[in-house]
């Protein structure tokens, strides 16, 4: 289809810019960081993707090294293991930044279903019943837009779908 090949050259075009115009973060980030915690810069963690294939998501790290590897959601008391300078990477979504790399790489895309945890079932299972899991996943979607992660799984799902049903190049806008 016509849009889906504007999408993803879009999708190319716009990471490879904002990677260039980022370099000052991409500079910076990294020694916050540093200062703040000791281990890795970057983050990467099993997700799945396009067809339930599984891929490396990349994040700046703003959780502690060993932080147990599942929804932060199901994490007994998260704020214990965000690290003072991942607080604010994480508020202001710039954790986010490496998966421009994602996109470019043809995993992810600038908009889509969020990509979930290679270990939640039930949103896996949903997605895929629903024809969701055709679709390449997205740094944002409709559930991000109309909740985050204070959505219940159900009406996540919902709301990807809706995406799936109406998508366009105008929607992505």
């Amino acid at each position: 289809m016509f849009q889906f090949f504007i999408k993803r050259c879009s999708d190319i075009f716009f990471s490879i810019i904002l990677i260039i115009l980022f370099t000052p973060l991409w500079i910076s980030i990294p020694v916050l960081i540093k200062i703040d915690s000791k281990g890795r810069i970057i983050f990467k963690q099993k997700r799945v993707g396009l067809n339930s294939s599984h891929f490396l998501i990349y994040k700046f790290r703003s959780m502690k090294e060993g932080t147990p590897d599942i929804p932060t959601d199901k994490v007994k008391d998260p704020k214990n293991f965000v690290t003072k300078f991942g607080a604010f990477l994480r508020r202001s979504s710039l954790d986010e930044i490496p998966q421009l790399f994602n996109i470019l790489k043809g995993d992810m895309s600038f908009v889509g279903p969020r990509p979930a945890l290679y270990n939640q079932q039930l949103l896996i299972k949903l997605r895929k019943e629903k024809g969701v899991d055709k679709f390449r996943p997205g740094i944002t979607g409709l559930a991000q837009i109309k909740g985050r992660d204070d959505l219940p799984i159900p009406q996540k799902v919902e709301y990807d779908k809706e995406y799936v049903d109406n998508f366009s190049i105008f929607l992505d806008l």
